[in-house]
């Protein structure tokens, strides 16, 4: 397995400027976007990773189409390395679902792991998808530094499954955060297995719960809840 992880965060959009649901969308970068990943690939010229790969998203092949050049490497696009799916949500601002939809907003802000967004996809579907798609990419290099670009809110999602780290506000965008991050992989990387007995990762199931009616439904799975 690779040693480290450069997890890079797509560049800036104008939905991010605007507090607009990006979700699955494509989107391209903003000039606030441009230039920032310029800054953060000069910053990486000396952590020479052996490989470039990035996301689907229209913001993250661009801003991996920028760092690839300043790196001298190609990007290599993952096919099922999606975003979170936020259905009818994508393209609203914040504001708006929180006018519209205020028990909805609520319940994501108080517990994201319990609710979907109408015609979106729960998180735990999300993680489900992502980590064998990440653990197969991870493997494929034996030792080495590998970038990886991807947006938010997957990137909370990689960082969660790679370390264990909060998923804190999946839409908020703090700008004062780095573009990039470094994670060593060799003593954070668990397999599936190896996570449902780690403690830092709690099942999905054993998320707290704000109210009655987020409990999983007859049959183990969380409801998808509806407007």
């Amino acid at each position: 397995m690779a040693d480290f992880l450069i997890l890079i965060r797509s560049g800036t959009t104008d939905f991010d400027l605007q507090d607009r649901i990006c979700g699955s969308l494509s989107i391209p970068l903003c000039a606030a976007g441009i230039a920032e990943t310029n800054l953060a690939a000069a910053a990486m010229a000396t952590m020479l990773p052996v490989a470039l790969y990035t996301a689907t998203a229209g913001c993250a092949l661009e801003t991996s189409r920028l760092i690839g050049r300043t790196l001298g490497l190609r990007p290599r696009r993952i096919a099922n390395l999606e975003n979170l799916n936020q259905g009818l949500w994508q393209g609203m601002l914040v504001d708006e679902i929180r006018r519209r939809q205020p028990r909805l907003y609520r319940q994501w802000q108080e517990n994201p792991w319990s609710i979907a967004p109408p015609d979106g996809e729960l998180l735990s579907e999300a993680c489900k998808r992502v980590e064998p798609v990440l653990e197969k990419l991870l493997r494929r290099h034996p030792s080495g530094r590998l970038a990886l670009v991807v947006p938010e809110p997957l990137g909370r999602i990689v960082r969660w499954l790679i370390a264990g780290e909060s998923l804190e506000d999946l839409w908020s965008r703090d700008p004062l955060q780095p573009v990039f991050v470094e994670i060593p992989l060799a003593s954070q990387w668990l397999s599936g297995a190896e996570r449902a007995l780690d403690a830092r990762y709690p099942t999905v199931l054993q998320q707290p719960f704000a109210h009655s009616s987020l409990l999983p439904h007859k049959g183990g799975s969380l409801a998808k809840i509806r407007p």
